[in-house]
């Protein structure tokens, strides 16, 4: 009964394009039923629907609305049963629309700014479908050092400004450690503190032990980084020395503009409660800035994330 239709979904899926813009966006997803068989392509690119709650393949379409009724268990589900859009009640127009602009705005995008563009009720709907969003761009994180070659290692303070007190007040800030392969991709993480036992820690978690060379700052923590495989070497900021030949952070530090540029100009204010999830999505955005499948693979990992609550999200607190 779903040959046909199966038939229909691959060649949907095999005209995937190297780019996308809103308006080919729009031409190709102006309806529900094309948002839905294309999710169905990605979900189940061989064709064989698969119920996610017994895993049998026996399986019916319903005529009546867009779902499947499993032979086995006889649950009835969707294409987003189970995964992060779960129970939603936006069309997936405004999903895919909301995913876009989450990719492609380099700066970011507000929840306010999503909630104007798109026609959303409330500020809280906009909100929890721009933190169900981040949460799938999280998932599947690293496992264990990927980076190689020149890293560049740096940290920064995350957090607002307060009035009255001195220069060097640091408890409403967070640090940030980010360490970022040329060319490459960036690893990104919250930490306690700047010690040597933690900055070394991040290092070894994320570099490979044949990389090339790891350049600094001059921060003390640093120290002692280097082995046989690879070099270590530094700059001193607080001397005013950016550039030593090939050796600078300037890769890393500008990773820290755009993500801090996003905070001033579109969050304006980010909850140290949620900010792994904006790091996530800083993470996953450069990562995949020379991907040219990026929203397919994006939708991916939407539909291979499990369903999470506004009351999770927000721990019995504000948003």
């Amino acid at each position: 009964m779903l040959r046909g239709k199966v038939r229909f979904r691959l060649e949907f899926f095999m005209t995937d394009t190297n780019s996308l813009n809103l308006i080919h966006l729009m031409d190709k997803f102006g309806s529900e039923d094309k948002c839905r068989d294309y999710l169905e392509s990605l979900r189940w690119p061989k064709g064989k629907v698969v119920c996610p709650e017994c895993g049998c393949d026996r399986v019916a379409e319903l005529r009546s609305r867009p779902q499947f009724d499993c032979f086995a268990c006889r649950y009835q589900f969707s294409v987003t049963s189970g995964t992060i859009m779960h129970d939603s009640h936006l069309p997936l127009r405004k999903w895919l629309i909301a995913i876009y602009l989450m990719l492609e705005s380099k700066k970011a995008i507000s929840a306010n700014q999503m909630m104007r563009t798109l026609g959303l009720g409330s500020y809280r709907t906009a909100w929890y479908l721009c933190h169900r969003i981040r949460e799938a761009m999280g998932n599947d994180p690293f496992e264990g050092p990927t980076l190689v070659g020149v890293i560049e290692v740096d940290e920064t303070l995350m957090g607002g400004k307060r009035k009255n007190v001195g220069r060097g007040y640091r408890k409403n800030k967070t640090l940030v450690a980010g360490a970022l392969q040329r060319g490459g991709k960036v690893r990104l993480e919250r930490i306690p503190d700047t010690t040597k036992k933690t900055l070394h820690s991040f290092i070894n978690r994320n570099v490979k032990d044949e990389a090339e060379a790891i350049y600094t700052d001059e921060l003390k923590g640093y120290l002692g980084i280097a082995d046989d495989d690879t070099r270590h070497e530094t700059v001193n900021h607080s001397k005013e020395e950016w550039v030593v030949g090939d050796v600078h952070t300037n890769g890393i530090e500008g990773v820290w503009s755009l993500f801090k540029r996003s905070i001033v100009g579109a969050f304006h204010h980010i909850s140290v409660r949620h900010l792994d999830r904006y790091i996530e999505e800083m993470e996953w955005r450069f990562n995949n800035r020379n991907n040219p499948y990026m929203f397919r693979d994006t939708l991916k990992r939407i539909l291979n994330t499990k369903p999470v609550k506004y009351r999770e999200l927000v721990g019995g607190k504000s948003a």
